[in-house]
């Protein structure tokens, strides 16, 4: 079954009961923290659900920079900010872990000549010499 434009139009649609209205905090040196409050669709703040905090930074890397976004377990944005820079060193330290394993995976994906599919030199049946009767 296929869906018309119209029909994925009606699926995206905002969840009132999970808005939150976010402000940036930022030292203009080390990063930025995001808080986002809760606030019901009437833009009343939701006193029933918890502020959530979030840093974000960039990681110098001998290509350039990289991005870092995290989530910060705080209860004040004062929390928020002393917890920074051990939340931004655990991001670090998983994002440096990911980029070692897409590397291991590159690596290991090359194709070496003659361990290919099929046969010797990667041909289909045996094939990458050439036979004569």
């Amino acid at each position: 079954m296929t869906m018309s434009a119209d029909e994925k139009t009606s699926e995206l649609k905002m969840d009132p009961a999970a808005l939150y209205r976010e402000d940036v905090f930022t030292d203009r040196k080390l990063g930025t923290i995001r808080m986002m409050t809760p606030v019901t669709s009437a833009g009343e703040p939701d006193v029933a659900r918890k502020v959530l905090y979030a840093g974000q930074a960039q990681l110098l890397t001998p290509v350039g920079t990289l991005p870092l976004s995290f989530e910060i377990d705080a209860d004040s944005l004062a929390d928020a900010i002393e917890k920074f820079a051990g939340a931004a060193q655990i991001a670090v330290d998983q994002t440096m872990k990911e980029l070692q394993e897409m590397r291991r995976e590159a690596a290991s994906s090359i194709v070496v000549p003659g361990t290919g599919m099929g046969g010797p030199g990667g041909l289909p049946g045996g094939g990458g010499k050439i036979q004569m009767p």
